[in-house]
């Protein structure tokens, strides 16, 4: 109720409570408030994490959110990182030319995928329902200028001196193949749609060589589609699909339409949060972390 609210009373619980309810969707959060409560869950934490890393200039574990998760318990805790050893090198762009390392998240993925190759565990399917009068050509190029965009959609992964390291190639094009399944009725269009999207989930990616994004088009009407996207996790996340169709809708009506897409320069990609994650997590700041994990397992 509104007599349970305390407010912040410090600029640390301010600048929480604002991400807290920016990431919830919520005018305002009590201090007192359990963020996972209040309609948090992993996929928000990691948000949240990223806030405080940009407005911080800490890197707080996300193990810390869920043993700390109000404002007012997580505020007590970064007040005793900020100026510890968890202070960041800047995150900066870095040249392309030299060997770019994989992120830890990377490399776990690329260990396992080296036990399966190709196996689709690690696949991220989904589907995007469009109804009207579709451009399958301007959908087409939409999808190239967003992998063009960004670098990640262009990278493989090869090896460099006995080390995995990620290939950012500088033009990748892929194929938008059409399924056109207005000839079926209802029941078998269904059946064939369903079909055709647990074939397109278990698409085989080569690290080694990709692109590690695919898509298909199926036309259930004259003006009914599915576009069918799979990515490798190596080179997205969950996170990843809402930047994806916001982007994706917003070249769409420039090439169908001719409007502007807007999309601001990105100003980091990726492959430099890789070389930052390395930079850092390193020395006496990896051995704490790797001595928190040991305790947990233990």
């Amino acid at each position: 109720s509104g007599d349970d609210f305390a407010p912040p009373s410090t600029l640390t619980q301010s600048r929480l409570a604002s991400i807290f309810s920016d990431v919830l969707g919520l005018e305002r959060v009590s201090i007192h408030g359990d963020f996972f409560e209040l309609g948090g869950h992993s996929l928000l934490a990691t948000q949240v994490v990223s806030r405080i890393r940009s407005t911080f200039d800490v890197e707080l574990p996300l193990g810390e959110l869920f043993s700390s998760p109000t404002v007012a318990l997580l505020s007590e805790r970064l007040d005793l990182l900020h100026g510890s050893s968890s202070r960041q090198p800047a995150l900066v762009p870095v040249d392309r030319a030299q060997p770019l390392p994989l992120s830890f998240a990377q490399q776990r993925l690329w260990f396992l995928d080296q036990l399966q190759p190709g196996a689709p565990t690690y696949n991220i399917p989904w589907a995007l329902k469009l109804t009207g009068n579709l451009n399958a050509d301007a959908l087409l190029q939409s999808l190239n200028a967003l992998i063009q965009r960004h670098e990640a959609l262009r990278t493989h992964f090869a090896i460099h001196e006995g080390q995995p390291v990620q290939r950012i190639l500088p033009d990748v094009r892929i194929a938008l193949p059409v399924v056109d399944l207005r000839a079926l009725d209802s029941s078998a269009r269904d059946s064939e749609a369903q079909r055709i999207m647990r074939e397109e989930a278990l698409h085989s990616f080569d690290l080694s060589r990709g692109p590690l994004v695919h898509a298909t088009l199926v036309r259930l009407t004259n003006d009914e589609f599915l576009l069918l996207i799979t990515n490798h996790h190596i080179v997205s996340d969950g996170w990843s699909i809402g930047v994806i169709v916001r982007e994706l809708a917003a070249f769409y009506r420039q090439f169908a339409g001719g409007e502007p897409a807007q999309l601001s320069p990105l100003p980091i990609q990726y492959a430099d949060f890789s070389v930052w994650q390395r930079q850092w997590l390193q020395g006496d700041v990896l051995s704490s972390e790797i001595a928190w994990w040991r305790t947990q397992l233990a």
